[in-house]
């Protein structure tokens, strides 16, 4: 399994809940998490299927950037 992390501007609960139908419904996503509390409101995706190019792009239809780090 591989965990990919980005640096993204979903920083409160209402963002998390805004993206979480979004992050819920990619085939292959074991996990998720977002750590609102670092500066960088860092998400993780573990996944055994998915490249972090198809999570990027189902954060930005989700409305929020995110950046690979």
């Amino acid at each position: 399994m591989k965990t990919y992390k980005f640096k993204t501007t979903i920083n409160c609960g209402s963002c998390i809940r805004a993206v979480t139908p979004h992050l819920n419904k990619l085939e292959g996503v074991q996990e998720w998490k977002v750590d609102t509390d670092n500066p960088d409101k860092v998400l993780e995706v573990s996944s055994d299927s998915l490249d972090a190019q198809t999570i990027k792009s189902t954060v930005e239809k989700a409305g929020f950037k995110a950046e690979q780090i």
